[in-house]
């Protein structure tokens, strides 16, 4: 993943205006990797061994100022016994830290193959994935640091530590390690499985459509544009703004920032990114780090990226080395489901506000007909192929006009007709396109 940064227009909108969140991406771009919660855990797992040991010493400190040799003397027994099981512990886990790997490795080819490369995303985001490896890391970096604590001597009176406490730790570790594997083990497969998949992208594009504001009055035109700010930085698919840092520059200048491309957009050097209206311009420095690219699209705040990926499966399942129509069903339950919830939404355009109410940048989000020409097109020009398909997308057509205000209409009766000519020109018996265009929420119920 790659920043850039950029200064350019992007057609201001009508209607929806919010706040900026002050929270900036990192958060984002940090579940999106696979190497900060396992460093993290390490970084833990050293602390809590040096506390740990601590405690130790101060056990062992205590009862020979209390001159109580013969517990020094089982506590040392106690240990000896314990390092028997922590050095086993210290050489099994990175065999067992190898078949999370391989359990990882092989249930993401297998998503990759039979849904779409896009879903690898989920995987890398999962937090159960992230914890399991990072626990059984800390554990195998905690045995080993409590195998150097174990002393040679065995006069009570010499010895400077016995790492009873942190052998303790090290069994609980494991417990906790196991109990983990178990729910990996559970969550890995349900993530094979074409229900818990595609709900997982429907619940990410619900939480994109979350943070969209709702309708407020049109704030009015904007200044006349004076300004358009390029794009510095490597090319690639725009991932992200941080709306705060864009907000704080344009209320400094007293300008308003309009973005020009829409999240997802593939944007190279040297292209506008920004748009100025009004007299003045941020600095390059105002502008560094606030347009983020990045080599692959995101749901952080991508509006059409649920229904893209949703799209892409029921695709892949509808073409003939597949040909799997109740998957494609399935995806249409929950395209249909997105539209529904957006049929009422402000769409084109959100204002963002500072703290003072005025608006400081303005964008582009996808209009209703975008995100209705994204969900819906690909898979009806394949469901022609196939009466099941055929029947759920005119059934959750039929469902969203009884939803959408006359004004949000026209798509959907387009695709509905579309829909119709394709499969009367496909379908040779007047009998089969009969049937081939009965509406069904099940496909073939």
């Amino acid at each position: 993943m790659s920043f850039g940064y950029g200064f350019g227009p992007g057609g201001p909108g009508r209607r929806g205006c919010r706040r900026p969140r002050a929270l900036s991406p990192l958060r984002e771009h940090l579940r999106d990797t696979f190497w900060f919660a396992p460093t993290l855990g390490l970084l833990c797992a050293f602390a809590l061994w040096w506390v740990a040991s601590a405690v130790d010493a101060e056990i062992v400190e205590y009862l020979q100022s209390e001159e109580a040799y013969d517990e020094v003397s089982d506590l040392i027994g106690i240990a000896e016994d314990a390092r028997t099981i922590v050095t086993t512990i210290s050489s099994a886990m990175m065999t067992f830290i190898g078949v999370v790997f391989s359990i990882s490795l092989v249930a993401v080819q297998m998503a990759s193959g039979g849904f779409t490369p896009r879903v690898v995303r989920i995987f890398v985001r999962s937090r159960i994935t992230k914890l399991t490896l990072t626990v059984f890391l800390a554990t195998f970096l905690f045995s080993l640091l409590v195998l150097t604590q174990y002393d040679s001597k065995r006069d009570p009176r010499l010895v400077t530590t016995v790492p009873l406490v942190q052998s303790i730790l090290v069994m609980i570790m494991v417990v906790l390690s196991l109990l983990l594997f178990i729910a990996y083990v559970s969550s890995t497969l349900r993530l094979m499985q074409v229900g818990p998949v595609v709900d997982r992208i429907t619940r990410d594009a619900f939480r994109v459509l979350a943070k969209q504001p709702g309708g407020e009055p049109d704030p009015g035109p904007l200044a006349p544009e004076t300004a358009r700010i390029a794009h510095r930085g490597r090319a690639g698919v725009l991932l992200d703004v941080n709306v705060a840092r864009l907000v704080r520059a344009a209320r400094r200048e007293g300008v308003v920032l309009r973005l020009i491309p829409r999240i997802g957009d593939f944007v190279v050097p040297g292209t506008p990114v920004l748009a100025v209206h009004g007299v003045g311009t941020p600095s390059r420095r105002a502008l560094r780090y606030t347009v983020f690219v990045g080599v692959e699209r995101t749901s952080h705040q991508d509006l059409g990226f649920g229904l893209r990926q949703l799209s892409d499966i029921g695709l892949r399942a509808l073409s003939p080395a597949v040909n799997d129509p109740t998957t494609a069903v399935q995806c249409l339950d929950r395209i249909v489901q997105f539209l529904a919830a957006v049929v009422e939404q402000p769409l084109g355009a959100v204002h963002h506000r500072d703290g003072r109410g005025a608006v400081r940048l303005v964008q582009d989000v996808p209009e209703w007909a975008h995100l209705v020409d994204l969900g819906l097109t690909e898979i009806r020009g394949c469901a022609v192929a196939s009466p099941q398909v055929s029947r759920r997308l005119l059934a959750g057509i039929d469902d969203l006009l009884l939803l959408a205000p006359q004004d949000r209409r026209e798509p959907l009766v387009r695709h509905r007709t579309l829909l119709v000519q394709a499969v009367e020109r496909t379908a040779p018996e007047a009998a089969e396109r009969e049937f081939a265009l009965l509406p069904d929420h099940q496909g073939i119920g």
